[in-house]
């Protein structure tokens, strides 16, 4: 095993520990937004689907999404197209 850092360590390519399970747990997270966004997206306005992708991707990345990638995902939904955000059981590294 590695320690990368106190809360995150690696072990058989794997990270672990308190910050692995809380990446994880927002990616989830994050799984869940845009599935309700892709639910009503025929419903609400531009404004409120580009402040939902918005939301969606500050809570995963936890910075200011680019502003390209907000209108591109917001895009998408609006034509339908399914965007899957996987959630694996655990965080593999590099």
């Amino acid at each position: 095993m590695t320690v990368i850092e106190p809360g995150l360590s690696v072990r058989n390519g794997f990270a672990e520990g308190p910050l692995a399970d809380a990446t994880l747990s927002r990616t989830g997270r994050t799984a869940q937004l845009f599935d309700e966004l892709q639910e009503q997206a025929p419903m609400p306005t531009d404004a409120r689907l580009c402040d939902g992708v918005h939301r969606a991707l500050r809570h995963l990345t936890q910075q200011q999404p680019p502003a390209f990638q907000v209108d591109s995902y917001t895009t998408l939904i609006r034509r339908g197209v399914r965007i899957d955000c996987h959630v694996p059981d655990r965080l593999p590294c590099a």
